[in-house]
């Protein structure tokens, strides 16, 4: 970090940290808009299991007393942003007593390398499609093909999905419907546990990605298009360099820049993606949590999945504006 100067570092750090207070402040506030009560909801849920509730008055203080309702907003918020600090959102109304931190820390990992994996597949595809389109060597066929392909991206995650678990699934059979690892495969860290994820994430990892790549694809043509008409490319043509070098070397390698940044800000529309892809593949991660958690209208498991969807999003951007300029020498961190 040595190259970088200690104001620039401390803007983004404040910007950083403003993000997030901001972030969280309004995922505190909007629930408390609404008129419905987590402990009331929780009472009812007891009614609706056991009929009848002995002393309901007096469980329903209870619970409001334990999710700290009866204290004033200020001393609520106080007490949210002082525990969200060490990442302690609460218990989980639907499951309770379990902490909502215990819930997401068990679907995490499933998000995070679902998105990982399809993040950048669709990165890597997208990109080289969109320079395909653009690069005069390209096959006639293939310039025809991306853009057609390009339909997919048109239609709903969710409903690429579903055409995919039908096709494949229920069709050919060739992976599972659901679930993230085989029911007879024990989880730890072993090939044939390793195996069975690839296999059961490889369908919700796909309807992600033949549904964005359009997205790189479409802007790596019009930063190619641009790049094309350099002077450094066409020095690099008179040069008689090999058309592959001119167009890994001179035109994706100084086109791919600005979609670097895009990079950081998809992941956050990318999990809000994911979130019925992995409820319709009975996907174990936070999307599948967020949206059980709506159904169930538990608040705190809401307020927390969504401070670490943005959370990560903003650090994921603050990493990116800190190596932009190591990745691109021509920039460079300015210490105002």
């Amino acid at each position: 970090m040595g190259r970088i100067p200690a104001s620039y570092l401390m803007n983004r750090a404040i910007t950083l940290v403003l993000t997030i207070v901001i972030a969280a402040t309004l995922i505190w506030l909007i629930p408390r808009l609404s008129p419905v009560d987590p402990a009331e909801i929780m009472l009812g849920r007891m009614t609706a299991g056991a009929g009848t509730v002995e002393g309901s008055e007096q469980i329903l203080a209870t619970l409001q007393e334990r999710f700290g309702l009866n204290d004033p907003l200020l001393v609520q918020y106080a007490k949210y942003m002082r525990n969200i600090l060490f990442l302690d959102f609460g218990l989980s109304t639907a499951s309770f007593p379990t902490p909502v931190s215990t819930l997401i820390a068990n679907a995490l990992p499933w998000t995070i390398g679902l998105m990982l994996i399809s993040i950048v597949i669709t990165f890597l595809i997208g990109n080289l499609l969109g320079a395909l389109m653009v690069w005069e060597h390209t096959p006639r066929l293939w310039k025809v093909a991306i853009p057609a392909a390009m339909v997919f991206t048109s239609i709903p995650p969710i409903l690429s999905g579903l055409l995919l678990m039908w096709i494949f699934s229920a069709q050919l059979q060739w992976f599972p419907l659901t679930g993230a690892y085989g029911l007879t495969v024990e989880p730890g860290w072993s090939w044939d546990f390793a195996g069975s994820v690839l296999h059961h994430g490889f369908l919700p990892a796909l309807s992600i990605v033949v549904v964005t790549f359009g997205f790189w694809a479409l802007g790596m043509r019009g930063l190619m298009i641009t790049v094309q008409g350099e002077d450094y490319t066409t020095l690099a043509k008179a040069k008689g360099l090999r058309p592959r070098y001119i167009l890994y070397r001179y035109m994706i390698r100084n086109a791919i820049l600005p979609q670097i940044t895009a990079f950081a800000l998809k992941i956050g529309l990318l999990i809000a993606g994911q979130v019925l892809v992995e409820r319709i593949f009975a996907y174990n991660g936070m999307g599948k949590l967020l949206y059980d958690a709506i159904l169930d209208q538990d608040f705190p498991v809401i307020q927390g999945v969504s401070f670490v969807i943005i959370l990560m999003t903003a650090l994921a951007v603050f990493i990116v504006d800190l190596v932009y300029p190591l990745i691109d020498p021509r920039i460079r961190h300015e210490a105002a």
